[in-house]
């Protein structure tokens, strides 16, 4: 299951990576074929995924129906600083979903009398229509299959309540976790000499880290250590749990990260003694994979 599950979020990193990219260059005219066709390759991908992993845990049994939640609203929102250009993110694009029937020419608006048919714009609609089959097609599959984002969030709730703590919504950019922790860092009462601002800031300091702290860290990762880093202070690359280390190390502060799974509670760099932030992980409740949302004490 956990080989699984890390291919899952490897595949959802790529795709999220593949879309960001295919949006930036995508021009006006385009911007809705290509809008559908992102959708599309997000819903299948979430309904392959979910049918593995109904596989694996029931060989013998057929998924059971279910409709997912609508998403809840939290008043809490923190929405990052936006920033002038974002990094590029060199993946390679997911595996393409299977071939739809093509429509016929007659599907696409008809031009106007006495013009040339304009063939741009009529293959635009064909593939537009192409991707909204597909994307339904998909959501129909997914609907039958467990819910578990339905599962996580109710877990999460139970947590939440639990241990006192106000949630921040964070938007699943591939900036999440940097995002998550430089306002949880602010927003925690903390007497630290220096504050991230933003993701940009705490991804500098985090590299800087990582950096000068090689040997702690190289022989955990599964790529080249130099590509890795460039990756943490240049790009939208996911971050994870060597990441959430670095960062509580860097700043001299306890993470607490909350979760679904297993303990409920994983704590790292425990020795600090500047105080401690906490942070929300999440699985299966958003579409593109792993997600990381900023927590904080209630008063």
């Amino acid at each position: 299951m956990d080989e699984l599950l890390a291919r899952h979020r490897k595949e959802l990193r790529d795709l999220q990576s593949s879309i960001t990219q295919q949006k930036k260059q995508a021009t006006k005219k385009t911007r809705k074929a290509v809008n559908s066709q992102c959708d599309n390759l997000e819903a299948q991908t979430k309904s392959r995924h979910a049918r593995e992993i109904q596989e694996l845990q029931n060989p013998s049994d057929n998924p059971t129906s279910s409709t997912e939640a609508n998403d809840s609203v939290n008043d809490n929102v923190y929405i990052p600083p936006p920033s002038d250009s974002e990094p590029e993110t060199e993946l390679e694009a997911p595996t393409k979903p299977p071939p739809i029937a093509k429509l016929s020419l007659s599907d696409a608006p008809a031009p106007h009398e006495g013009k040339k048919p304009n063939r741009q714009k009529a293959r635009l609609a064909r593939r537009a229509a192409e991707a909204a089959a597909a994307s339904e097609a998909a959501a129909l599959e997914a609907s039958s299959l467990p819910n578990l984002r339905e599962r996580e969030l109710a877990a999460m709730d139970t947590l939440l309540k639990t241990h006192n703590l106000t949630e921040y919504q964070i938007a699943p950019d591939g900036h999440c976790l940097y995002s998550a922790f430089s306002h949880s860092l602010r927003t925690a009462g903390l007497e630290l000499e220096m504050l991230p601002r933003d993701y940009k800031e705490a991804r500098a300091k985090c590299a800087e880290f990582m950096k000068a702290n090689r040997e702690d860290f190289e022989a955990f990762l599964e790529e080249d250590f130099d590509e890795h880093v460039r990756k943490v202070e240049s790009t939208a690359e996911w971050g994870g749990q060597t990441e959430v280390l670095a960062l509580g190390r860097a700043f001299g502060v306890k993470v607490n990260v909350l979760q679904a799974e297993g303990r409920g509670v994983e704590s790292m760099n425990d020795e600090a003694d500047q105080g401690e932030v906490w942070l929300g992980y999440y699985r299966h409740a958003f579409g593109l994979g792993e997600h990381y949302n900023s927590l904080v004490r209630k008063e």
